[in-house]
């Protein structure tokens, strides 16, 4: 009995027939536009709006840990880094009381920091930037005391710079204004009059009894100082005055006078 059987090589697809049409059906499916339910847009946008918010609260936390960096600072009790050794982290009040005996030398790993020639902040004032101090004439030369009895963090948050002294208290009489810049001499700049009051605008600055940063410091970070004793000086005398930059705004880190 005859049958009609078709050999192999007749199932195969000839060009230009299905093949092809499955090619093209794809392609069509393709180009088609797909269709999202109102619920799938609505959840697209919840999750962008999770992700951005997620991006922008990291964004944040590394801004407030540049802004924040961890304090560190180790005393010597002995000079040229010698003898028992204490390391602050945070403020302390009174060394004497936290065990340290006296401070012979000091190591800066992250600051910068003020001492207080008295406990309880108070008293003389050193400012301490990143580096090394190996004996107490490294880090002051007014000459009246070599005991620090006191130690906090200073907060550096600003990149810009802006002070103003007066020659009265309460902001009055004739003024120095100083922007993003460091002025070792007062009289260079043609103003002789004393400082009783001072206004700091923006940044952290020290200011120096003497020209040429030399004698008393006194630390004036962002607000007001009415008069003298706000700032802790005996008389109304400011010659020179420098910015406090950390080493998050500025490679060089702390810094050095010239010798």
């Amino acid at each position: 009995m005859a049958t009609d059987h078709q050999s192999p090589a007749s199932k195969q697809q000839q060009p230009g027939t299905s093949a092809f049409k499955v090619r093209e059906d794809r392609r069509t499916l393709a180009a088609r536009p797909v269709h999202i339910s109102s619920h799938e847009i609505c959840a697209l946008r919840i999750c962008n709006c999770l992700s951005s918010k997620k991006t922008q609260l990291i964004s944040r936390a590394k801004k407030e840990e540049e802004i924040f960096p961890l304090f560190q600072l180790v005393i010597y009790e002995q000079e040229n880094f010698q003898g028992r050794c204490h390391e602050l982290t945070g403020p302390c009040n009174n060394l004497q009381e936290a065990g340290v005996e006296k401070v012979g030398s000091i190591l800066v790993l992250c600051g910068p920091w003020v001492g207080y020639e008295q406990a309880n902040c108070k008293g003389e004032q050193y400012v301490f930037e990143k580096g090394e101090y190996p004996r107490w004439d490294s880090w002051t030369n007014s000459r009246r005391s070599d005991t620090i009895v006191a130690f906090r963090p200073i907060k550096v948050d600003s990149q810009e710079h802006k002070i103003v002294l007066y020659e009265n208290p309460s902001f009055a009489g004739k003024k120095i204004e100083i922007i993003d810049d460091d002025v070792p001499s007062f009289h260079a700049h043609g103003y002789q009059e004393k400082v009783s009051s001072v206004r700091v605008q923006s940044g952290t600055w020290v200011g120096y009894q003497y020209p040429g940063y030399r004698g008393y410091q006194y630390l004036f970070e962002k607000g007001e100082y009415k008069d003298t004793t706000d700032f802790g000086a005996q008389i109304p005398q400011i010659q020179s005055v420098r910015r406090i930059r950390d080493m998050q705004w500025h490679q060089r880190g702390a810094f050095h006078p010239v010798n």
